[in-house]
């Protein structure tokens, strides 16, 4: 296989083990931020000793734990444009609406600078990312999908799993759509498709296709 220009780098924060994922391209030093949690001081870390620059910080959506770094990001590049899904953007703001004042710690984050909708392709750092709205779990929950190299590569924030799906017993959430979405905008990717998740290891579309026992083959997906 020929080798990628896209450069990965994830910070697992505690407590509920969040992905962060920076993403870059080879040769650049301009990088996209997705889903900035609890741990920003790794974060930070990470930027510096890759010498990288954040271009853009996205959010898939505005629960606590992947909006927690918001703050930290902006506070380091003032200029560096916040991005989410145009129903997810009072969550930044609100801890009742993004959970975090369940836990007694009252998580705001900056509000957004640029939100996205369904079909919109946003652009920065070299990278021209699909926006999919696939609701379920919050109300307004977004995924990014690159299509610049093969394979397809999608940052899904708390839509898809390996194994599993997002939680849809919080407020605003519901099981159907968030399967209707799942079945409508990434089970018709390619199988190779590489699904970053908001908290476990990378899964593939295919493999969520055939063996998900939430919304795949075991639960009468057909395709």
């Amino acid at each position: 296989m020929a080798d990628t220009s896209l450069r990965l780098f994830r910070v697992v924060s505690p407590p509920f083990a969040e992905n962060t994922y920076i993403a870059h391209l080879l040769g650049r030093r301009d990088c996209l931020v997705i889903d900035p949690g609890l741990d920003p001081q790794s974060i930070l870390e990470e930027l510096a000793e890759n010498e990288l620059t954040p271009a853009a910080i996205l959010n898939t959506h505005g629960h606590a734990d992947h909006i927690a770094g918001n703050a930290a990001l902006k506070e380091h590049w003032p200029n560096c444009p916040l991005v989410i899904g145009r129903g997810d953007a009072p969550l930044l703001t609100d801890p009742e609406l993004n959970l975090s004042a369940a836990f007694g710690v009252g998580v705001v984050s900056p509000p957004a600078d640029v939100l996205v909708e369904h079909a919109q392709t946003y652009s920065a750092a070299g990278f021209d990312l699909d926006v999919f709205e696939i609701p379920g779990h919050s109300p307004g929950h977004v995924v990014f999908v690159w299509r610049g190299e093969s394979p397809v590569h999608v940052f899904g924030g708390d839509v898809l799993f390996e194994g599993s799906v997002g939680r849809t017993d919080f407020p605003g959430g519901d099981f159907g759509t968030l399967a209707r979405g799942i079945h409508r905008h990434l089970f018709t990717l390619p199988d190779d498709t590489i699904v970053l998740p908001g908290h476990g290891d990378p899964t593939t579309v295919g493999a969520e296709k055939r063996s998900n026992p939430f919304v795949g083959a075991p639960a009468g997906y057909r395709g």
